[in-house]
């Protein structure tokens, strides 16, 4: 029964301490970002990824920045090497490749915009709570639809 009982215990330290030497290693599998809506398949789409709500929505605060051609009203923008975790994503399209989203009358974006998890924009951006979503480190997708 000893021996039982210390084979238990001693697989159940060695799984701890597996666990231990995983966690916070950047991930080997990639987060895909298919953008949709688009009114046209000049410029291009920008996609940036933000990990917390500090800086989220700002030029150059965001953790990475990835840069898709649309074809057919669709891009797909590919952020490979992250960590699992929680992020933020915000796209726009860049119909005239500016390197920033412009706003026009009343604050409200000239290009195509949208953000992860699709959170309604009619009073204003979204928080990073409300775009934001759950990273297992794998292969995933997120779907991102653009409102102009």
């Amino acid at each position: 029964m000893r021996s039982i009982l210390f084979c238990a215990a001693l697989f159940a330290c060695t799984m701890s301490l597996a666990n231990a030497q995983t966690a916070g290693r950047p991930a080997s599998g990639k987060l895909s970002v298919s953008v949709s809506g688009m009114r046209s398949d000049s410029g291009v789409v920008r996609c940036g990824l933000y990990a917390s709500a500090d800086g989220f929505r700002q030029p150059g605060r965001e953790q990475s920045g990835v840069t898709a051609k649309p074809n057919g009203g669709q891009a797909t923008c590919v952020f490979s090497g992250l960590a699992a975790g929680t992020y933020a994503i915000a796209v726009f399209h860049a119909e005239q490749n500016e390197t920033q989203i412009e706003y026009g009358m009343f604050g409200k974006p000239k290009q195509g915009f949208g953000f992860s998890r699709n959170p309604a924009t009619t009073f204003g951006p979204p928080s990073f709570e409300a775009a934001s979503f759950s990273y297992s480190g794998g292969n995933e997708t997120v779907r991102v639809t653009l409102h102009y």
